[in-house]
């Protein structure tokens, strides 16, 4: 069944969907006391859930340039966050791994993180949380990646 709503009233549902994401995301980056920026939880986060990868494979996974790959993966390695092993078929190749450091502080942010959602969730009304349990249903289609293998 289609909507009766215009097109300018869809603009600015969407307008406010993208600054409401926007914004959230922002206060979740602030409850990260890690000190790592956020393009390097990212790739922590990445390397825990898909390693070991190669450098190429981690800068395809964030879609980051190379040598900025490089550089963030020398930050996370002095900082013993995670580990390089030798590729097994190919000594010219380095794979990048999380160290137990890495995973602690990635499960520290994580905590953090949904502690704080949690307390900003139970401030809601019922309703609200209602309605907000059918909008992550609605978000989480909206973000599936094309053939809805989970990012």
């Amino acid at each position: 069944m289609p909507r009766a709503t215009s097109i300018a009233a869809d603009q600015e549902l969407i307008g406010r969907l993208r600054l409401s994401v926007a914004r959230l995301a922002r206060l979740l980056r602030q409850q990260d006391q890690s000190g790592l920026t956020p393009t390097a939880t990212a790739m922590l986060a990445t390397i825990a859930r898909r390693g070991p990868l190669t450098l190429g494979e981690l800068a395809t996974a964030e879609q980051v340039a190379p040598p900025t790959i490089t550089k963030i993966v020398g930050r996370l390695e002095t900082a013993g966050l995670i580990e390089r092993l030798p590729d097994a078929d190919d000594r010219r190749v380095c794979r990048v791994v999380i160290s137990r450091a890495g995973a602690s502080q990635l499960d520290a942010n994580r905590s953090r993180r949904t502690a704080w959602l949690a307390e900003q969730f139970a401030a809601l009304s019922v309703e609200d949380q209602d309605r907000l349990a059918d909008a992550v249903a609605v978000l989480e289609r909206l973000t599936e990646p094309p053939g809805g293998e989970p990012r």
